[in-house]
């Protein structure tokens, strides 16, 4: 598999998000992390983009569960993970890609 490609800062705060969405490969995955959860929001600016993009998309529980964040809330095809969901991607894939 390719890289997982990483990103924690919220959309609206950085343009981290709108480059890995431009740079991602078929065989990548991303997660959001931290404040990138923001992203995967249903109603957010970013839920067609993410629901478009060629990759698996996964936010992590525990830091939407800290922002107030439910799974309902997120847009379409975006997957849950817990931190050992997030170990075995990392573990998956060939590298790990921040995007800062």
């Amino acid at each position: 598999m390719g890289p997982l490609h990483t990103v924690n800062k919220s959309p609206f705060a950085s343009t981290a998000l709108a480059s890995c969405l431009d740079h991602l490969t078929a065989d990548a995955a991303l997660i959001l992390i931290e404040d990138g959860v923001y992203a995967a929001l249903a109603d957010g600016a970013f839920a067609a983009r993410l629901a478009a993009a060629p990759v698996a998309v996964y936010a992590l529980g525990p830091d939407l569960e800290a922002r107030g964040l439910g799974a309902a809330a997120l847009a379409k095809g975006v997957r849950v993970v817990d931190y050992g969901g997030f170990v075995d991607l990392a573990a998956a894939h060939s590298a790990v890609v921040p995007w800062l």
